[in-house]
């Protein structure tokens, strides 16, 4: 699913997936660089992310993948 990573003013990082028009706050990253490791999102949903640079900008759009039975 697509899905767009952001950090507001205040330095929080957010997901938001435009087909389910929801946004909700990443409450915590696997790795520290968030890239290739699994996020989780304040509503509970275990998101895979795909394998970027380090210094990848924000925001941006990719092609996550939802982990089941989380």
């Amino acid at each position: 699913m697509k899905v767009m990573i952001r950090r507001s003013h205040e330095g929080q990082l957010s997901a938001y997936v435009p087909k389910k028009d929801l946004e909700e706050p990443i409450v915590e990253v696997e790795k520290p660089d968030m890239w290739g490791g699994f996020i989780m999102l304040a509503n509970g949903w275990k998101l895979q992310l795909p394998e970027m640079a380090p210094e990848t900008m924000l925001p941006i759009t990719v092609e996550a993948r939802k982990l089941s039975g989380e």
